[in-house]
């Protein structure tokens, strides 16, 4: 496994983040130092002319039934985040591979690198080439859903069935009204982040105010990646990060869908990218989960909404049982 190179991090931005709380952890660049519930292996690839590690998750059922799920991870979340929904899902006879995309978490975070949806696609599917997995079943969630749907479009033959969770990119905020923010300002805003802002903002917008003492855990990831001798790297690729997310929408395309999709909304998220950027008027509109999601229903041609309606961003997390009880039905339907 390559060096991380820890020690020189520091050296490839001049600007310093400001510190966390006191108590806020430090971890490596490729969060070293958080442990996943399960162990991480490493794929190391060629892309863009560098040698790059997408960190994954492969976990086996004791009784297979044959199908495999890939798990796409948000934002703010990491393939260990879904650490609820791989247990239910191995139970359920699923093999499950999740990675940390490229930029992301455990993986390569690059110094240069042209981030798109395609890109990322690509990368995902050169690891289940390299795991020797043929037809799969991909569950998406916030970004994830934008990188699941532009996965279903590049490779449709591959995917049996596509579960967007509460994915961003329902609307195109560049059309709504957001203004653009360059690369350099998302970086001067990510440089910001805190443990409180992460606690605060999760606690608005994916339990709908609402708080457990399990969330905190991964908060703590967050926090701890974004205090560490790696940050203002972690920070230039969030920032390159949001410009993709921003910048390239897939909701012009899912009429394009050919296999089934199942689409879980929690109606009470109101996530928007930049939304507290757009003026006030047009940001009461944005991130309106109860109306986007019937919406993108009505675009996709084979698709079934499954609505909870007082869930917000991270259903999956807020409320497991019911939510895993819907996602194993819905799965079941595909088969």
């Amino acid at each position: 496994m390559p060096s991380r190179r820890l020690s020189c991090v520091a050296l490839l931005v001049a600007l310093s983040a400001p510190a966390l709380a006191a108590d806020t952890p430090s971890y490596g660049v490729q969060l070293e130092g958080f442990d996943y519930a399960w162990p991480v292996k490493y794929f190391t690839f060629t892309s863009q002319n560098q040698s790059l590690e997408m960190a994954y998750l492969d976990v086996q059922p004791a009784k297979a039934n044959g199908r495999t799920v890939v798990l796409m991870h948000g934002k703010n979340f990491c393939a260990g985040t879904w650490e609820t929904t791989i247990r239910d899902l191995t139970a359920a006879g699923y093999r499950v591979v999740a990675p940390d995309q490229i930029g992301f978490c455990k993986s390569t975070k690059p110094r240069q690198y042209q981030y798109t949806f395609q890109q990322l696609a690509d990368n995902t599917h050169a690891l289940l080439q390299h795991l020797g997995i043929d037809k799969v079943t991909v569950i998406g969630h916030s970004t994830g859903g934008m990188l699941a749907t532009r996965y279903a479009l590049l490779w449709p033959q591959q995917v049996q069935q596509l579960v967007m969770v509460n994915p961003i990119g329902l609307e195109d905020w560049k059309t709504r009204g957001v203004p653009y923010q360059t690369v350099d300002k998302w970086y001067q805003r990510e440089l910001k982040t805190s443990a409180d802002g992460i606690r605060q903002y999760e606690k608005n917008t994916y339990y709908v105010g609402e708080w457990k003492p399990e969330y905190e855990r991964w908060v703590t990831m967050l926090a701890g990646l974004n205090n560490g001798p790696g940050k203002q790297l972690v920070a230039w690729n969030s920032a390159l990060l949001y410009d993709m997310i921003y910048t390239q929408p897939v909701i012009y395309e899912f009429g394009e869908l050919q296999m089934p999709v199942l689409l879980m909304i929690g109606t009470r998220d109101n996530t928007a990218i930049g939304k507290d950027l757009a003026p006030p008027e047009i940001r009461q509109q944005l991130g309106n989960y109860a109306q986007l999601g019937k919406e993108a229903a009505r675009r996709i041609p084979r698709a079934t909404l499954v609505e909870f309606d007082d869930l917000g961003h991270a259903p999956q997390m807020q409320d497991p049982a019911r939510f895993h009880q819907a996602l194993l039905k819905g799965l079941e339907s595909a088969s």
